[in-house]
């Protein structure tokens, strides 16, 4: 056994310690004061957004609603234009493009007409008509139930459930109708013009009602489509695809990104491909598995590991700070891209997933019982999940119920020194 092995926690919380001593002594210091967003990548300032003009329209996997897509796919990108976007921007263009293109497009729910709770219907009620735009009473299986109907009819539904925790009451109608129309009546009805966007994910102060991630009790819901974007790029790119599929989609968008992921978005018609995940970071020791919000604490993580502060420096030994991570965005939660994860995983031989769900029984459990099938003998260590604790979210210090970059980094020290 590895002497190394379980003893990363203690030393961890004992590392705190000395931080917060050591930052209580540098404010009676006179030491250069730090820079005002710190020294490690927030949201704001990350690597993986596509901040500039040729890098939003070179996003891997684009594909222009205007070009055949039989062609060859062109190098040149000439004559096309991006905006700067936060998420809940992009996700509104998504829909307004959806709107214009296709008159049998509505979109519903709770206080859209008026821009919705975290403004991403803004101004389309008054763009579009209220005929198109529109408020419907507080009730998520009315909503689901009523996007199904419309579906059926041959329209496109846009459905919004206010928060991803009171999906719930709609669970009857999404599982046992949307997902099973179509196989229950032998293709002559379908659900697919229905996409259901729900805010998810912590956002520091949510609390059990709040700050929930429900995509885990959709696993097993087969005709069902679940998407969650980590940017504002990725957002609008499969918004379009996921409205545009044969197959009724959740679309969760975490909301701590509605306004700190802020990218130069295309501002052309375009999709991204859904089942499909990205490879953010290609690396060769351990692929590190995420989606949503976690995407930049596992960056942080990456940071951390490969230049860690005097606080930590002991408990990070210095054989591991070269090792190359690959970081997975996965995208689509489901169908997930099996083949992208056992590939990766294959090849660097340790896997460690991360998502703010609870553990059991969660996406995180699915994956790693498929990868330890797939890639048994080529695993150099187990398997490791890092997500929310198996409680309610908490009225206070919500920070210490979802993987932070510290959690994550004690995985991935652990898994490496496994």
């Amino acid at each position: 056994m590895n002497p190394l092995k379980g003893t990363y926690l203690s030393r961890r919380l004992s590392s705190f310690y000395l931080s917060v001593s050591a930052r209580h002594s540098r404010c009676n210091s006179t030491s250069a004061t730090p820079p005002a967003d710190g020294h490690l990548p927030s949201v704001a300032s990350s690597e993986i957004l596509r901040t500039k003009r040729e890098a939003g329209l070179r996003t891997p996997g684009i594909k222009w609603a205007d070009e055949d897509s039989s062609a060859p796919t062109r190098i040149i990108v000439g004559g096309r234009e991006t905006r700067k976007m936060n998420t809940y921007q992009a996700i509104r263009d998504a829909m307004s493009i959806a709107l214009a293109k296709d008159e049998s497009t509505v979109v519903f729910g709770e206080d859209v007409a008026f821009g919705g709770v975290f403004r991403c219907t803004m101004g389309l009620a008054e763009e579009f008509g209220k005929e198109r735009v529109f408020n419907t009473p507080l009730t998520e299986q009315g909503i689901a139930g009523f996007g199904i109907g419309l579906a059926l009819m041959g329209h496109t539904a846009i459905a919004e459930i206010q928060f991803a925790d009171y999906i719930l009451p709609a669970f009857d109608q999404i599982v046992n109708e949307a997902a099973k129309i179509r196989y229950r009546s032998g293709g002559g009805y379908n659900a697919g013009g229905l996409t259901i966007r729900t805010p998810t994910m912590s956002v520091g102060h949510g609390a059990l009602y709040h700050s929930q991630s429900p995509e885990g009790f959709f696993m097993g819901a087969s005709g069902l489509k679940v998407v969650i974007p980590r940017s504002p790029i990725q957002a609008k790119g499969l918004l379009l695809s996921s409205i545009r599929d044969p197959n009724p989609v959740i679309f969760m968008e975490p909301k701590i990104l509605y306004r700190s992921a802020v990218e130069q978005v295309p501002i052309d018609d375009y999709e991204l491909p859904l089942g499909e995940a990205e490879v953010l970071i290609p690396g060769s020791d351990l692929t590190l598995l995420t989606w949503g919000t976690p995407v930049y604490h596992c960056e942080t993580a990456l940071h951390l590991l490969q230049s860690p502060p005097p606080e930590l420096q002991p408990v990070i030994p210095a054989s591991l700070r070269s090792a190359n991570i690959e970081l997975i965005d996965l995208r689509s939660i489901l169908p997930w891209d099996v083949k992208t994860v056992a590939e990766s995983v294959s090849r660097t031989g340790r896997l460690v997933i991360v998502h703010e769900a609870g553990m059991t029984a969660g996406v995180g459990a699915e994956i790693s019982a498929e990868i330890q099938k797939r890639c048994f003998l080529k695993l150099n260590a187990p398997v490791r999940r890092v997500t929310g604790w198996d409680l309610p979210v908490g009225l206070q210090y919500e920070k210490f119920n979802i993987p932070d970059a510290i959690r994550i980094l004690d995985a991935v020290v652990e898994t490496l020194a496994y």
